[in-house]
């Protein structure tokens, strides 16, 4: 099983430790793409105005510390990314907290879809950046087409013949989309929240339910290979959970919550 995670907004920066050693992540097929990626958002905030680079990343005047992050970003210290990515669904997960055995399986099974370095595994050290999955940068375009057009054998390689559950968020669904003969191999997971009788994504609690979730997977150990088996485990495991056919001939399901 393999478990795609967004990253998360919020990081972790490290102060110490060795910089970013492209050539030490895992996925080493995507090197020269990461190395593209890098090269045009360190350039972007190094030779730019800071004002101008933070249009270009969305962000606003009173986070330009995150512009002269990036700027610095090949020489600055690098830590495993479940230290690093620190946002809601992360702290659900509390992947330190978890038993040795549940945190094997973590570095084995979890990956997070990257703008910078597009697939990293829990276990690979990187450094803390700004960079969304919506931005586009000079002399590369937007961040999604480029890892579009780089991601699809990397995930399917890391899958194999094993089922892969898609937890990411809206921005990272452009990096990888399943060919048709892999899509009956996908499940993809939306989080409703259940009040009166209405149902309603809020952000906030999907990141946290989805974070929960796979804290439940990890510690349970089971390694379903179809959406149907999948779909039963996260019942067996108490969750409430829906399914129907999702975009692509993937598998959607619908996990229900009433408490948040």
């Amino acid at each position: 099983m393999l478990v795609l995670l967004p990253p998360s907004e919020g990081k972790f920066a490290p102060r110490r430790g060795r910089p970013l050693d492209l050539a030490a992540l895992s996925f080493p097929a995507l090197h020269e793409p990461r190395a593209a990626v890098l090269d045009a958002l360190v350039s972007l905030c190094r030779d730019r105005p800071a004002e101008e680079a933070a249009a270009v990343l969305g962000i606003g005047p009173t986070q330009l510390d995150l512009v002269h992050r990036n700027a610095d970003l090949a020489s600055a210290p690098a830590a495993r990314a479940d230290r690093v990515y620190s946002g809601v669904l992360y702290e659900a997960l509390d992947l330190g907290s978890l038993p040795a055995g549940a945190r094997r399986r973590a570095a084995g099974r979890l990956v997070v879809v990257s703008s910078l370095l597009g697939l990293v595994r829990t276990t690979d050290h990187v450094p803390a950046y700004r960079l969304s999955g919506q931005n586009s940068l000079p002399d590369l375009g937007p961040v999604s087409g480029h890892w579009s057009r780089h991601l699809g054998a990397s995930v399917v390689e890391a899958a194999r013949d094993g089922l892969v559950v898609d937890l990411r968020s809206s921005s990272y669904v452009p990096f990888w989309r399943p060919e048709k003969e892999h899509a009956r191999r996908v499940a993809t997971v939306r989080v409703l929240h259940e009040t009166d009788g209405r149902r309603s994504v809020v952000s906030h609690f999907n990141k946290a339910t989805k974070g929960r979730l796979v804290r439940d997977l990890l510690t349970d150990g089971s390694d379903p290979r179809t959406p149907a088996r999948f779909a039963e485990l996260l019942s067996d495991l108490g969750w409430t959970v829906e399914t129907t056919d999702g975009p692509s001939g993937a598998t959607r399901l619908d996990v229900v919550v009433r408490q948040l």
